[in-house]
């Protein structure tokens, strides 16, 4: 049989479609040789690929697949999950960590994180909300005097303007009213009639390093301006003995006079009763004073033996009201024992860091937030927390107390009345947020005494040696004034 014809000897013959499925089989022709050759070629090939299948086959036999290892490998940690799925959740029971499979505590720790911070968040939400209780009781405690504020609004056209900014006057008034919780068997109540049985002008300096606590008598004549009494009506203007004007008229009328009277601003104010005060020292465990002679005074509640004692609330509130049985009985000794008391208060009060523990700060904030009644801008217990930080850091001996200048009066030695022009320095001294100094009584600078100067030469040391263009010099001298500071104590 001849072989098929092609259009062009040069041009090889059509692929066969099956030569990529089969082996290519001889053909006769004029090329028989060749292909055949061909052919037992691709035999041959053929045959030893069939070798390699065989050969890779009896591998695959002898060596396990690795795919099949993988399975198993993840078959044996779900049993390994299984079995620790088993483990009960009791710390007790379970099993040390495995070091070489840490994968294995990984549930333990991610239940113990969750109880974890479970726990956390519930401490924290019972510790806001006990805390939130505090504070909205001490919150709750103070009275807001919005009568005062009122009348205050009504005459502030008349009142001084503040000069010195950042700077803070607060009037401390002491009630000697019997009306009110524990108030009344220091006295009989006409009607809630009350006088102001101690006064206080406290000046904070702007950069809060020093306070300054100025008494004002309560028998000081002053000129008492009209004011809107309890019952509606206005008190007539009269000359009298400052602590009328609280009579008359509350705080506001208390205020208007002081204002009048120094020509300072008074920005805030607060009224504290008996009960207050005695709670106040209670809470800080009392307050040491020294006694030269026992007292016994039945006016004033109280009977102590001589020297060095710590007075409970009750005793402190009879040692600072006592008049006729401690000293010479005038009021000026009773305001300068006061003074004292009041610097040993301070002074307990810083030393023994109850500013700063919470746990010794509550209840002296509890017992001075159930006695105060202050004006709108002091009557939160965050006002008053700034007020306390801001004096938190002032020294000692930086707290200084005194009491305006002042002599028998005229017309009543029992009365008295200021002395001039040293009460006017004081007053300008404080309105301009300047420096006062304060040295136990006889050793003052009175109207430039030489003993006065010679007390500030003491403390500032001289120096005749000015740069040259400086010129003459202009510092003034600090004025110095009889009285105290919460550094000195009572026993000391």
């Amino acid at each position: 049989m001849d072989s098929p014809v092609t259009d062009s000897a040069g041009t090889p013959p059509e692929p066969d479609p099956r030569a990529d499925d089969e082996p290519p089989t001889a053909s006769p022709g004029a090329d028989g040789d060749d292909t055949a050759a061909d052919g037992a070629e691709a035999a041959g090939a053929g045959t030893q690929e069939a070798g390699a299948d065989e050969a890779a086959k009896a591998k695959a036999e002898a060596v396990p697949d690795e795919a099949t290892a993988e399975t198993n490998k993840a078959e044996g940690e779900a049993d390994a999950k299984a079995e620790a799925s088993e483990i009960p959740d009791d710390p007790a029971v379970l099993p040390a960590a495995d070091g070489d499979n840490p994968d294995a505590d990984a549930p333990r720790r991610r239940h113990w994180l969750r109880w974890t911070a479970l726990g956390t968040s519930v401490v924290v939400l019972a510790a806001s909300g006990v805390g939130w209780w505090f504070y909205q009781k001490l919150d709750n405690n103070i009275t807001t005097d919005t009568t005062a504020e009122a009348e205050l609004r009504t005459y502030e056209k008349e009142r001084p303007k503040p000069i010195a900014v950042d700077a803070k006057n607060i009037l401390l008034i002491g009630s000697d009213t019997r009306s009110g919780e524990g108030n009344g068997k220091y006295g009989r109540d006409d009607g809630g009639s009350q006088r102001s049985d101690t006064t206080i002008l406290l000046h904070l300096a702007a950069d809060r390093q020093s306070a300054t606590a100025v008494s004002i008598p309560r028998d000081l004549m002053v000129e008492i301006p009209s004011c809107q009494t309890s019952d509606g009506k206005r008190s007539r203007k009269q000359s009298a003995q400052f602590n009328w004007a609280f009579q008359f008229g509350g705080t506001a009328c208390a205020v208007r006079t002081v204002e009048k009277l120094t020509g300072i601003r008074v920005d805030h104010h607060m009224v504290v009763d008996f009960s207050g005060f005695k709670d106040m020292v209670d809470a800080v465990n009392g307050v040491e004073v020294c006694l030269k002679k026992p007292v016994d005074d039945s006016d004033a509640h109280l009977k102590l033996p001589a020297g060095k004692q710590t007075l409970t609330g009750e005793e402190a509130l009879g040692f600072v009201r006592a008049r006729k049985t401690i000293g010479d009985g005038s009021d000026t000794e009773r305001m300068e024992r006061q003074q004292q008391f009041l610097g040993s208060l301070v002074k307990k009060v810083q030393s023994n860091g109850i500013l700063l523990n919470p746990t010794r700060l509550y209840p002296v904030l509890d017992a001075a937030t159930k006695s105060l009644t202050t004006d709108p801008g002091l009557n939160t217990l965050r006002d008053l927390y700034d007020l306390a930080r801001g004096l938190r850091n002032v020294p000692t001996e930086k707290v200084q107390f005194l009491t305006v200048p002042r002599q028998p009066y005229v017309n009543d030695p029992n009365r008295d009345e200021l002395v001039q022009p040293d009460a006017g320095e004081l007053f300008t001294q404080l309105r301009k947020d300047e420096p006062v100094s304060v040295v136990p009584a006889g050793q003052e600078r009175n109207s430039g005494n030489e003993q006065g100067d010679t007390q500030r030469d003491e403390e500032s040391p001289k120096t005749d040696e000015k740069p040259d263009d400086m010129g003459p010099s202009s510092a003034t001298p600090t004025p110095t004034f009889p009285g105290t500071n919460a550094a000195a104590g009572l026993c000391e």
